[in-house]
C-alpha cells in the first residue's frame, strides 16, 4: 500500500463527513424529527468516546489491566441512576436557554460576567490538552503505518507535512460550515449531529472489527490466542495489577462529572436535545454503546503484549497487532476507526468552545461599544458574532496543534486525557453548589474556580511542563517540602489522586467560605429560585417597575444579535402564547423584557444578554440599580407563573 493511499483516505474520510452533515442538514429542512431521532441522539452521545477510548484504552489495559474500566463507570452510572438529575438539568437549561457550561453557571449565579468568563478560561485550558490529543491520535497512526510499508522513508515531514495539520484545518472548516450557521446557539445543528452520530457508528464498528479479528481469527482461533497469552510475563502482569480503591474512585468521579461538564457533552446532550424521549433512549443505548466499545479492549491489549511488544507503543496496538499479522485492510479500518473518533471530538469541542468564547469573553468587551455615540443602532451583530466564533474555531485548533508539536512523544493518551478532566472537574464544586445550596453565590463560585484550577495547575500541570529533577519538586516552593507540587501539605498518594483530591477539596472550601462572606444579591436569590428545587415558603411579592422602552426600541435590540427575521417570529410566538398583540408604540412590559432577555441569551449568553437589555434601559434614564431590578422583577413574575402552572397541572 502507498503512503499517499493513507493520506488520501484520511482526507476522504473527512470530506465524506461534509457530505453526510449537508445531507443531514437539507433533510431537517424537509422535515421534523422523525422516530429515528432519538437513536441519533443517543449515538452522538458517544462523543465522550474519543481516541482516548479508541486507542487509549488498550494503551491503559496493557499496564494496568482493568483500570480502564473506570472512565466509562461514571458516565454508566450517570446515565442509569442519575436520570432524575440530567433530567432536571436540561429542563433548566432549555428554560434558560443555555448554551454551555458558562453559560449555565453564569445564569445559575445573577447573570454573572465574571462567574461566565472565569468558566470560559477554565474550558479552554482543559481542552486545548484534549484537542491535540486527538491530534497526536491522528498523527501516530499515520506515522505507525507509513513506517510499516515505507520502513526507510522516514516517515512524515518536519511540519507542513504532518497529517494532523491538514486534517486541522478541514476539521476547522467542517465546524465553521456546519457550526457556525445561526447566531442562535439553541438553534438545532441536524447536519453537524447526523456526522457525529455517524463516526460512532464507524468507531464501533472499527474498533468490534479488531477486537473479533484478535480474539477469533487472526492468531487461529480461541484456544492458540489464549495459551499465547496466557505464556507471556507482560500479560500476567498486566492481568495482576492491582488498582487502589482511591484510584478507582477518582477515575469514576472524574468521568462522571466529565459526562455532564465537558462542553461537547453539554453542547450534545443540552443544546442538541429535542424531547424527554430522546433522553429516555439515550438512558439505555448510550451505557450499552460503552459496554461494547470496552468488550475487546483487554483482547487486543494483550495480543499487542504478546505478538508487538515494543514494536510499537501501546496505546498504537489496535493498528499495530493487524499489520503484525499482515491484515492490511483490518489495520485500515481500524486507522478510518481511530480518526472517526477524534475528528467527532474536535469538531464539536471546537464549536462548544468558540460559543462560550463569544459569548463569555469577547461579546460583553464589544458590548460597552454600544455606550460610544458614534456607534449605528442598527449594526447587524448577527454576523459579528458568527465571525467570532468562526474567529474563534481557527485559533483553538492552531493553539492545540501547537500544543501537540510541543509536547513529549512519549506522554499517553490517558495522561492528557486524564488532565484534561481534572480541570473541568473545577466546574463541579459551583455546578452542584448551585443545583442544591440556594445560599451559594457568584463570588463563591469565581474564587473557588480559581483556588481549584490554580492547584490543579500546580499540582498537576506543572509535573508535566518541568523537568524531572526540578528544585521545586524535592524541595517545595520557597523551600517548604509541605508546598511540593505532587505531595502539598504532607499529602503522599499517587499524582493524580493526589492533585485531584486536594484541588477539588481547596476549591470547594473556598466556594463555601466565600459564599457565606457575602448575602446573596437580588439577582442571585431569582436565579436561585429557578435552579434550586422550590421550599414551602412562596415567592416574595413583586414590586411593579415601568420603564419608557417601547416594544419596537425592543424588538430592535433583540434584532441586531438575532437577526431581524428570527427576531420577528419569535416576538409573533410570544404574542400567539400570550394571547395579546404587542403595539410598536406600547411600552415594554416585565414579561416581554424577559422573554427578551431569554431571546439574547441564546445568541450571546446569559451575562451578555443582562448587560445588553440593561444598557438599553438606561438610555431611557434609569440608572443601572433600577434596570436590574426590572429583570429581577420579570424573572420573579415568570416563576409566579410556572408555578402557577405547576399546581394546575
Amino acid at each position: 500500500m502507498q503512503n499517499w493511499v493513507i493520506v488520501f483516505m484520511a482526507i476522504a474520510y473527512v470530506t465524506l463527513l461534509f457530505a453526510i452533515a449537508n445531507a443531514g442538514d437539507k433533510k431537517s429542512l424537509r422535515q421534523s424529527a422523525g422516530n429515528p431521532r432519538p437513536f441519533i441522539y443517543a449515538l452522538s452521545l458517544a462523543i465522550y468516546c474519543t481516541s482516548w477510548t479508541f486507542f487509549g484504552s488498550v494503551g491503559v489495559a496493557a499496564e494496568r489491566g482493568y483500570e480502564f474500566l473506570a472512565i466509562y463507570a461514571g458516565p454508566v452510572i450517570a446515565f442509569v441512576f442519575g436520570y432524575p438529575l440530567l433530567q432536571r438539568i436540561i429542563r433548566l437549561s432549555k428554560a434558560e436557554r443555555i448554551t454551555s457550561i458558562a453559560d449555565f453557571l453564569a445564569s445559575r449565579y445573577g447573570k454573572n460576567f465574571s462567574v461566565a468568563s472565569t468558566a470560559t478560561v477554565i474550558a479552554i485550558i482543559g481542552s486545548i490538552p484534549y484537542i491535540a490529543l486527538q491530534l497526536k491520535s491522528i498523527s501516530g497512526p499515520v506515522q505507525l503505518m507509513v513506517s510499516h510499508y515505507s520502513p526507510g522513508g522516514g516517515g512524515e515531514s518536519a511540519f507542513f507535512g504532518d497529517i494532523s495539520l491538514i486534517v486541522a484545518v478541514l476539521l476547522a472548516a467542517f465546524a465553521v460550515l456546519f457550526g457556525t450557521r445561526h447566531a442562535d446557539a439553541t438553534e438545532h445543528q441536524d447536519g453537524l449531529v447526523l456526522a457525529v452520530a455517524v463516526e460512532s457508528v464507524v468507531k464501533l464498528a472499527a474498533f468490534l472489527a479488531v477486537g473479533i479479528g484478535v480474539t477469533f481469527f487472526l492468531f487461529g482461533g480461541v484456544g492458540e490466542f489464549a495459551e499465547a497469552i496466557v505464556a507471556n510475563e507482560k500479560v500476567q502482569a498486566a492481568r495482576n495489577y492491582q488498582t487502589s480503591l482511591a484510584t478507582w474512585l477518582v477515575l469514576t468521579a472524574l468521568s462522571g462529572i466529565a459526562i455532564l461538564m465537558l462542553p461537547r457533552q453539554i453542547y450534545v446532550s443540552i443544546v442538541e436535545n429535542r424531547s424527554d424521549k430522546e433522553l429516555r433512549t439515550a438512558r439505555w443505548l448510550f451505557p450499552a454503546y460503552l459496554i461494547a466499545i470496552n468488550l475487546f479492549v483487554v483482547p487486543i491489549a494483550f495480543a499487542g503484549l504478546s505478538f508487538v511488544g515494543e514494536g510499537a507503543s501501546a496505546d498504537l496496538y489496535v493498528l499495530a497487532v493487524p499489520l503484525a499479522r499482515g491484515n492490511e485492510a483490518l489495520a485500515l479500518f481500524a486507522f478510518i476507526g481511530g480518526l472517526s473518533a477524534a475528528t467527532a471530538m474536535v469538531i464539536v469541542e471546537c464549536v462548544a468552545l468558540a460559543i462560550m468564547v463569544s459569548n463569555d469573553l469577547v461579546i460583553p468587551l464589544f458590548i460597552r461599544r454600544l455606550l460610544r455615540p458614534d456607534v449605528g443602532e442598527n449594526e447587524d451583530w448577527s454576523r459579528i458574532i458568527l465571525t467570532i466564533r468562526r474567529g474563534a474555531i481557527f485559533v483553538i485548533l492552531l493553539a492545540a496543534f501547537l500544543y501537540y508539536r510541543e509536547t513529549s512523544g512519549s506522554t499517553r493518551l490517558a495522561s492528557i486525557g486524564l488532565l484534561s478532566f481534572a480541570a473541568i472537574a473545577q466546574f463541579a464544586p459551583a455546578f452542584f453548589g448551585g443545583l442544591f445550596w440556594r445560599g451559594a453565590n457568584a463570588r463563591g463560585a469565581v474564587f473557588g474556580m480559581i483556588a481549584g484550577i490554580s492547584v490543579w495547575a500546580y499540582a498537576l500541570l506543572l509535573p508535566t511542563l518541568a523537568p524531572v529533577n526540578a528544585a521545586i519538586f524535592t524541595e517545595g516552593l520557597f523551600g517548604i517540602s509541605a508546598l511540593r507540587p505532587q505531595s502539598l501539605f504532607g499529602i503522599d498518594a499517587l499524582p493524580l489522586n493526589h492533585g485531584v483530591f486536594v484541588s477539588l477539596f481547596i476549591n470547594t472550601m473556598v466556594f463555601v467560605f466565600m459564599s457565606l462572606t457575602r448575602a446573596a444579591s437580588h439577582t442571585e436569590r431569582i436565579q436561585a429560585a429557578v435552579f434550586v428545587p422550590r421550599e414551602a415558603a412562596p415567592i416574595p411579592p413583586m414590586k411593579r417597575s415601568r420603564v419608557t422602552v417601547t416594544v419596537d426600541e425592543l424588538k430592535d435590540t433583540v434584532a441586531r444579535y438575532l437577526g431581524a427575521d428570527k427576531a420577528e417570529h419569535a416576538f409573533q410566538r410570544f404574542e400567539l402564547t400570550e394571547g395579546r398583540k404587542f403595539r410598536p408604540g406600547d411600552l415594554t412590559s416585565d414579561a416581554l423584557a424577559r422573554f427578551a432577555e431569554q431571546l439574547l441569551a441564546s445568541a450571546v449568553g446569559s451575562s451578555s444578554a443582562r448587560l445588553i437589555l440593561s444598557l438599553l434601559f438606561q438610555k431611557d434614564g434609569r440608572n443601572s440599580k433600577a434596570t436590574i431590578r426590572l429583570l429581577d422583577d420579570a424573572s420573579v413574575a415568570l416563576q409566579q407563573n410556572r408555578g402557577a402552572v405547576a399546581d394546575r397541572s
